[in-house]
C-alpha cells in the first residue's frame, strides 16, 4: 500500500501540532485504507453523537485493532478503500452524522477525521450552516483516535 506511509507521517505531523490540514485531508483522500468488515457492513463504532467508520492504514494496525475488539481465533475480513470513496459515497450514505477513524488501535497514530465542512462533503457536515471567518475552511483533523481483503486474525 504505496500511499500509507505518507498518511501515517501527516497524521503524525498533525498531532505533533505541525503540518498542514488541508494537506492531511488530501493524503487520506488518496490513501487505500482497510476497513473491516462486520456483520454484513463495514465495521464502525459511536462516540460523541457521531457515526465513526473504523479504517486502517496497514494490516499491523488493523490486528491490533482486532485483537482488542475480537473474540480471539475470529478471522476479520475488511475491504480495501480510498479514502474519497469512504467520505465522498460511504458517509453520505449513512443516516446521521458519520466520520473516518484512523488506526484507532495505535494510541500514539490515531487520527478522527469529523463530519465538517472541508473533510465531508457540505450536505452531510455538521456545521455547514456555519457563517462567519473560517465557515467552510478546511479545519484540522481532530485526534482522538469494495475489493474484498484477505482475513486478519
Amino acid at each position: 500500500m504505496g500511499n500509507e506511509a505518507t498518511l501515517v507521517e501527516r497524521i503524525a505531523e498533525r498531532r505533533a501540532g505541525t503540518g498542514d490540514p488541508r494537506a492531511l485531508v488530501g493524503v487520506l483522500r488518496r490513501a487505500l485504507l482497510l476497513v473491516p468488515l462486520d456483520g454484513g457492513g463495514l465495521s464502525t463504532a459511536h462516540f460523541g453523537g457521531v457515526r465513526w467508520i473504523c479504517a486502517f492504514t496497514n494490516e499491523n494496525s488493523l490486528a491490533r485493532f482486532v485483537s482488542r475488539h475480537g473474540p480471539g481465533g475470529r478471522e476479520w475480513e475488511y475491504a480495501e478503500l480510498l479514502g474519497a470513496r469512504l467520505l465522498d459515497e460511504i458517509v453520505p450514505a449513512m443516516a446521521e452524522p458519520a466520520g473516518i477513524a484512523v488506526d484507532v488501535a495505535d494510541e500514539d497514530g490515531s487520527m478522527l477525521f469529523p463530519p465538517v465542512v472541508g473533510i465531508v462533503p457540505e450536505a452531510v457536515a455538521v456545521d455547514a450552516e456555519a457563517e462567519g471567518p473560517g465557515a467552510g475552511a478546511a479545519p484540522p483533523a481532530v485526534t482522538g483516535v469494495p475489493h474484498a481483503g484477505r482475513g486478519v486474525h
